[in-house]
């Protein structure tokens, strides 16, 4: 259904307050325009671009919460965590993580998401990886969107095992189970 400009506008803040995460691809389809009146919207408005948002709501609500590395060294956009309970990041995979022949991203990038997910959960200043086992499910390529979920399995002194399942458009593409070593067990 078409809308008149400022309808559009009005319910395009509304769209986004209620999912900052939203693509402008999304938004275009949503409301039966091109992703270029929704970038022109977006400027009239002064919303920023997805990446700028998601960096907002990252570096507002995360940055004094994750103790174990410094926020801007998550592989990803953190969007959501709970410490020792829950995180989730999302990742772009660029031209630049791409094998150039078959535009396929390169596995290091998938696994370093997910790694740097499993360090970011937990509740702790030292977290490092001291073994994990990982399946990468089915090729990712430039352009998809990587959702990385880690789940904290168990805590028993100075380990906590962590499950990251990954998936582009609900689709797993990667299964990790680390076995993380920290400096205190969650009672200290």
């Amino acid at each position: 259904m078409k809308r008149n400009k400022k309808e559009r506008q009005s319910l395009l803040i509304e769209t986004i307050q209620d999912n900052p995460f939203i693509t402008d691809e999304d938004l275009a389809e949503k409301f039966s325009v091109s992703v270029q009146t929704i970038r022109l919207d977006r400027l009239e408005l002064s919303i920023p671009e997805l990446r700028e948002r998601i960096k907002h709501v990252a570096e507002k609500n995360f940055e004094d919460e994750v103790k174990s590395l410094p926020i801007d060294e998550v592989i990803g956009e953190m969007i959501d965590i709970q410490l020792d309970s829950t995180a989730i990041s999302i990742f772009d995979v660029k031209e630049e993580h791409v094998f150039k022949r078959n535009k396929i991203a390169r596995g290091h990038h998938l696994f370093a998401q997910a790694n740097s997910l499993a360090v970011a959960v937990i509740n702790d200043e030292l977290a490092l990886t001291a073994k994990a086992n990982i399946h990468f499910t089915r090729s990712v390529k430039q352009g998809e969107r990587v959702i990385a979920k880690a789940r904290v399995i168990s805590i028993e002194n100075d380990r906590t095992k962590v499950e990251v399942i990954s998936s582009v458009n609900n689709e797993c593409v990667f299964k990790g189970e680390f076995d993380m070593f920290r400096s205190h067990s969650p009672e200290q």
